[in-house]
């Protein structure tokens, strides 16, 4: 075993890649007030998939900060099939990040995960390599401690996830990619 980590959010890959690299895996995710639960219900599926626990954080009060801003939490926001501003949840990874930290605290793990891919990162500035190193800066002077947050797919397009999601076995059931996507090819 190697250091204990901690899963941020909905990225199965991520979660079993940890486990293949040897990692103690405590999986996290977060009912932030989305329409789709497809997340919550995927995260069960892995954490059951790869025998590990996890922990489900209610932040459903937030749909009434995100209300008339995301098209992911507000009904009367149209959902548009390719990326646009109503899709963006504010500041969403930040939020996710801070009780990802405080949980790494509270149980001695030294390593946050999370799925940021990218593929990601010219539309989501919470995706972006500069905002997750200056998190954990942060983390640093807010917890005293060496946590390191990481998002091992960070170089990677979301192709080259799904590839590697094959190779680990990743069950297609545990996923919140859509079937369009799982047919891409390099």
């Amino acid at each position: 075993m190697l250091d204990t980590i901690i899963y941020l959010f909905m990225r199965a890959r991520i979660a079993y890649w940890a486990k293949d690299q040897g990692y103690d895996v405590y999986l996290i995710t977060y009912k932030y007030g989305q329409i789709g639960k497809k997340e919550v219900t995927c995260a069960s599926k892995i954490a059951k998939s790869l025998v590990v626990p996890l922990k489900v954080i209610d932040l459903a009060s937030l749909k009434e900060i995100f209300k008339g801003v995301t098209s992911l939490c507000d009904e009367n926001i149209q959902m548009t099939s390719n990326f646009s501003q109503s899709i963006i949840v504010p500041f969403r990874n930040a939020i996710f990040l801070s009780i990802a930290v405080a949980y790494a605290v509270s149980i001695g793990a030294i390593k946050v995960f999370y799925g940021a891919q990218g593929s990601d990162e010219p539309f989501y500035p919470d995706c972006r390599g500069e905002f997750y190193k200056s998190f954990e800066k942060t983390t640093h002077l807010g917890t005293e401690s060496k946590i390191t947050i990481e998002a091992p797919f960070s170089s990677m397009q979301k192709f080259e996830v799904i590839k590697l999601g094959s190779k680990l076995r990743v069950p297609l059931n545990v996923s919140t990619f859509k079937r369009k996507e799982l047919k891409v090819s390099s």
